[in-house]
């Protein structure tokens, strides 16, 4: 399962199966400012400083120029990281909404990283 770190918040942030960015961050607690949720206005760009991503669904070409397509930019709403990916928001403007899930999320991050390292969490 991919994490997502954001080195500006000193966050890492685990995403379930075939997660979008955008999904895992609101699931995590953390909310920023975006608009169709569906790959076509660009809103939710953000640039990907290390690591890969796919879209899981079709996204609209005057959205993302052929300079972006290359430099790392990419539609939060509709990207799944393939593998741990850092990211950097555009604005800095995301925050923390939710601490609560901000702590369920650690809990399931720490609990997959023991699964894959073969311990016992409680250890």
């Amino acid at each position: 399962m991919p994490n997502v770190s954001i080195p500006a918040l000193d966050e890492v942030i685990y995403l379930g199966p075939d997660e979008t960015l955008l999904s895992g961050l609101y699931k995590a607690g953390y909310s920023y400012t975006v608009g169709c949720k569906r790959g076509g206005c660009g809103i939710c760009k953000v640039d990907v400083l290390d690591g890969d991503f796919s879209y899981n669904r079709p996204i609209a070409a005057t959205v993302i120029s052929a300079e972006e397509r290359t430099d790392g930019t990419c539609l939060s709403c509709r990207a799944v990281p393939d593998s741990d990916v850092t990211i950097q928001m555009r604005d800095d403007e995301m925050r923390l909404v939710n601490p609560f899930l901000r702590q369920i999320n650690e809990k399931a991050r720490r609990r997959a990283e023991a699964l894959a390292a073969g311990t016992d969490m409680e250890q």
